[in-house]
């Protein structure tokens, strides 16, 4: 092979490269350079999956990709540039896939761009250490263009090994703000009420935070900061002096960190809203997910237990004589329970109806009894709680309703979905929905593992029982949507085609629903 050829090979292969490096970085940022996430990530941009949909489906509804194509004839590219002394063809695949692949995973992102940070040029130069050290590799054995070729397809495994090289000096580095945040806690020596859960913890969060602002001296966690990082900083940029109860809402994404936050954020009282299949593809079963949730019963004084959830109602059982507040909507027997009558919702405090409010169409009740069972142990009145609950408001991007311009009803609900949410959420259009058409606009549900192809069915199965119509968007759950729903699904590329659709196609009277939303390092 002549110079020329090896330097446009080798020019080549460094544009793909980067590509490749452009792209990973992003999608390892998105989900918080966890090294994991770059296989779940690279699986689900390259190989159609055949777990749930039949074959047939597959090629109905989601075509094979370029890069699937690539991948598939990666091994025979390989074996004939290292056996038949010919890497013409495997440079030519290496330069295609690294310049265009994965289709559709941009190197600029669509829904959040590459941010330049501290942590992303470490990782960076570390994995780009790892691709020298294979290239010098070929050098060694006179191969620096295959070896730089293979380079370019290992790019996302290069960063996860960087990103996990990384995890003690990333460590090291919180443990600093945590210090912080332990000390600043001392100091101002708030009132800690801890609320985990797989669903229904942000709202119980801002819903006892509107229950007690009023009186003053309260801080509740912003947005979703609820792992080690969040925890920390939300405690040192907002905790002020004076501060008397401090919300904090506490994530996990496997077994010890809930423990590891309370070690440092002890929590007086601990809320615990549901337990289900959220983040079951990290943590497996319900099982662990359970035992990871109960980490946050260790140390605090008062537990409030959700015991319209199944699995929590065993847990008052399992606390013994640990002081527990039981909270719900359906069961009467809990302590707390928020629930309709006569056309208002009724609270009631070990059995007796202490105040009531209006229904808040996207407010779940359940979640308000929760927050109201807290707010009585941290302090307030059984008679203050009608004037308290009238502060309570929707909480953004969930099962929120507002009416356009053009009168077509929009309902909300584009912040993480899940089974349970995904049900209330119908329920709500169903609430809203005039006598027009009802459209449900989603990418379906994730992170449900091995259900993640069940559950969508089902979802897709009640959107039809109901009458509605469905407009899939991209081809993350694609096949067991439509299998759910059937073929006059209609499918988009991204969100914003699916919204001008709907902007063109629904009428005063109209509503629909916008179900999960996911970002545009998925599929």
């Amino acid at each position: 092979m002549s110079v020329f050829w090896l330097i446009l090979g080798a020019i080549l292969l460094a544009l793909g490269y980067v590509a490749q490096m452009l792209r990973w970085l992003r999608v390892l940022q998105r989900e918080h350079y966890e090294p994991a996430s770059m296989f779940r990530f690279w699986r689900r941009w390259t190989w159609p999956s055949l777990s749930y949909a039949t074959v047939a489906t597959m090629r109905r509804y989601r075509p094979l990709t370029l890069s699937y194509f690539l991948w598939c004839t990666f091994p025979a590219a390989l074996v004939v540039a290292i056996f038949g002394h010919s890497v013409v063809t495997f440079v030519v695949d290496s330069v295609i896939y690294g310049i265009l692949c994965p289709w559709g995973l941009k190197p600029k992102g669509r829904t959040g761009a590459l941010q330049w940070t501290r942590r992303a040029r470490t990782v960076a130069e570390i994995g780009l250490f790892f691709s020298v050290l294979v290239v010098a590799l070929g050098a060694s054995l006179h191969e620096k263009l295959l070896f730089g070729a293979l380079a370019v397809w290992i790019v996302p495994f290069t960063l996860a090994l960087a990103a996990k090289v990384l995890v003690p000096w990333e460590a090291r580095l919180a443990a600093g703000f945590v210090t912080k945040a332990k000390a600043r806690l001392a100091h101002v020596h708030p009132t800690v009420v801890a609320i985990t859960g797989s669903y229904g913890k942000t709202s119980t969060k801002n819903h006892l935070a509107d229950l007690l602002r009023g009186d003053g001296g309260v801080v509740a966690t912003p947005k979703s900061f609820n792992n080690r990082a969040g925890l920390s900083r939300a405690i040192n940029e907002n905790l002020a002096d004076g501060t008397r109860v401090f919300v904090a809402e506490m994530g996990t994404y496997g077994p010890g960190e809930i423990r590891d936050l309370c070690q440092w954020c002890e929590p007086d009282i601990a809320v615990i809203t549901a337990i289900g299949p959220v983040h079951l593809e990290r943590m497996k079963s319900l099982d662990v997910i359970e035992e990871a949730k109960f980490e946050v019963t260790e140390r605090a004084r008062v537990i409030v237990v959700n015991i319209d959830d199944p699995l929590l109602a065993l847990w008052p059982e399992r606390l013994g004589e640990r002081r527990v507040r039981t909270a719900g909507s359906i069961s009467t027997n809990a302590d707390v329970r928020v629930a309709p009558f006569g056309g208002l919702w009724h609270v009631w405090v070990d059995g007796e109806d202490v105040a009531q409010m209006m229904e808040i169409v996207g407010v779940q009740p359940t979640n308000v009894a929760c927050a109201v069972a807290a707010a009585l142990e941290v302090g307030a009145l059984a008679s203050e709680l009608s004037r308290r609950l009238e502060r309570v408001q929707p909480v953004a991007n969930r099962s929120t309703v507002a009416t356009t311009a053009s009168g077509v009803v929009v309902v909300d609900d584009t912040f993480n979905a899940n089974p349970a949410s995904a049900r209330a959420s119908l329920d709500v259009l169903r609430a809203v929905a005039a006598p027009g058409r009802s459209v449900v606009v989603t990418p379906g549900l994730i992170e449900l593992g091995a259900e993640q192809g069940i559950c969508n069915d089902k979802l897709a199965s009640e959107i039809a029982t109901r009458g509605a119509e469905l407009a899939i968007v991209g081809r993350t759950n694609v096949a067991s949507l439509s299998v759910g729903y059937g073929p006059d699904a209609r499918r988009f590329r991204v969100r914003d085609d699916a919204v001008a659709w709907v902007r063109e196609s629904l009428v005063a009277g109209d509503a629909v629903l916008y179900l999960n939303d996911l970002p545009d390092h998925y599929p």
